[in-house]
């Protein structure tokens, strides 16, 4: 699978997915001649890259877990506290989102009542 292939089928570009390889997050084959050649198995796990980046991973953690990823299967506990890790920041991340929607909800509400107030006011 070509580069623009796997671009296509990650919706992640190709600019990316070079960055990704010269951080040792992926390592891509190459043909006879140098072109890179993804399979089929790298779609899932360049879109996890992408979740783990989207959820806060760092970059560094990211390529830990990658370099583990490639050792093989004895790294399994490791990888698995590493998530269970990230886990608990995520949903550290999303109660401190869900604080921010509910004073966001609040203001809103504050703005809305005031607006009706001040449109059946009475006047003299």
């Amino acid at each position: 699978m070509t580069i623009g292939e796997i671009a296509s089928a990650t919706n992640i570009s190709e600019y990316t997915l070079r960055y990704y390889e010269k951080k040792g997050l992926i390592r891509v084959k190459r043909d006879a001649i140098g072109r890179r050649c993804y399979e089929k198995n790298d779609i899932e796990w360049v879109k996890f890259i992408q979740r783990l980046k989207d959820t806060g991973m760092l970059l560094r953690d990211i390529k830990k877990y990658a370099q583990l990823r490639y050792a093989g299967n004895e790294t399994m506990t490791e990888r698995l506290s590493m998530l269970q890790e990230h886990r608990e920041y995520v949903l550290e991340q999303q109660k401190k989102w869900a604080d921010y929607l509910d004073n966001l909800d609040k203001k809103i509400v504050f703005y809305q009542n005031s607006i009706t107030k001040d449109k059946i006011k009475p006047t003299s």
